[in-house]
């Protein structure tokens, strides 16, 4: 195995990982009910191009992941848990080390650790005062 060195090696990891979230018993029903099947390409682009953005600095990426995942959370009725973050990190963590090692691997790893106490700090403070 060797280290993620471009833009084809985190298409990999991002279209394997993700195959392996719609599978998955809690998070699976959340993304397939968020984004239509004709609309995962896209949305695989995107995650492509942030994770780019994120591990080799080649800035591709626009969006705004906060945005996106607090409409997810108000669609499900202010339910996201940190139980949903760990299972993501895990698979994602798990998803690597099938395909990757190295310093660029364990960023990944790094940041995705980062940014979900990150999305999860914000949905958490952003729910409706009732709900926090």
């Amino acid at each position: 195995m060797k280290d993620i060195e471009n833009r084809a090696e985190i298409t990999l990891l991002v279209h394997t990982f993700y195959a392996e979230v719609r599978k998955n018993d809690l998070l699976g029903p959340i993304f397939n009910e968020h984004i239509a099947a004709d609309l995962w390409p896209a949305h695989l682009e995107k995650l492509t191009d942030f994770w780019e953005t994120a591990l080799l600095g080649n800035v591709c990426f626009k969006g705004n992941p906060s945005e996106a995942h607090l409409k997810v959370d108000a669609h499900m009725k202010h339910s996201i848990a940190q139980e949903h973050f760990d299972t993501w990190l895990n698979l994602w963590a798990a998803t690597i080390d099938t395909l990757y090692v190295g310093t660029v691997a364990e960023r990944a790893k790094e940041g995705s650790r980062r940014m979900a106490i990150g999305q999860f700090q914000h949905i958490s403070k952003n729910r409706p005062t009732c709900m926090r």
